[in-house]
């Protein structure tokens, strides 16, 4: 009886341990700080199409300024939520999943509002529709990757055409903030050239950003093409 008893104890403790150690591993997975960080980048990327979208002539002084501001805060939440993530030991698959999808609601949401508010030039189009296709199509795969209970990180080269791409949308707005906030404010001889290399800037970032991203596109599919296939993932 001692024995059975004993068994009974040792079971119920290692089912207690169970418990707990579930309750750990969901708690790693539920919404934490840096989640909520990555997630605030939807509302920030609204609130910056906010800013730009009235007329100069009805929109509030130093809107286009504010609005650079806030979209250079939102893409450095690109960089913080995952060190803090990694600082206070919060790595989910949640989180990474979060983060891929929030920085193309951002960068695609951007793209297409600069365009509409013929920000960008009308060539600008296929560029733009190209990386649409991108992130569409590997959003898909990870959407695949995920009901198949597979978590895919970034890759590499998938963060780098990221930078690229915030670096692009930053300069359309410095290139906007130029236009409607700055004009008149600085000396002509100064303004001119400044201006003039912006737009430059602007737009071959956005083919290097373009090229970036159809070639992460090839390299992401190319390595994870299995999924596609239900054949195991390599």
């Amino acid at each position: 009886m001692k024995n059975l008893s004993n068994v009974d104890h040792q079971g119920g403790k290692d089912l207690r341990e169970s418990r707990l150690s579930a309750q750990g591993c969901n708690h790693s997975n539920s919404m934490n700080f840096p989640n909520l960080i990555t997630l605030s980048r939807i509302p920030l990327m609204l609130l910056v199409i906010g800013l730009l979208y009235p007329p100069t002539e009805q929109a509030l002084p130093w809107s286009r300024m504010v609005a650079l501001l806030v979209f250079l805060f939102a893409a450095l939440t690109d960089w913080l939520d995952g060190w803090l993530a990694r600082r206070m030991g919060q790595v989910s698959d949640f989180g990474k999943f979060m983060d891929a999808l929030a920085d193309k609601v951002l960068t695609l949401g951007m793209f297409v509002s600069l365009l509409a508010m013929h920000v960008m030039d009308h060539w600008a189009l296929f560029p733009v529709l190209l990386i649409l296709s991108r992130e569409l199509l590997i959003t898909g795969l990870r959407l695949v990757a995920a009901g198949k209970g597979i978590t895919l990180a970034a890759e590499q080269v998938g963060k780098i055409k990221t930078v690229i791409q915030l670096a692009c949308i930053s300069l359309f707005l410095g290139k906007m903030t130029l236009r409607d906030d700055l004009v008149g404010k600085i000396p002509e001889n100064f303004y001119e050239p400044l201006h003039e290399a912006v737009s430059r800037a602007a737009d071959a970032t956005l083919i290097l950003a373009t090229l970036l991203t159809v070639f992460s596109g090839v390299v992401y599919l190319v390595k994870h093409w299995s999924l596609f296939t239900d054949k195991e993932s390599a």
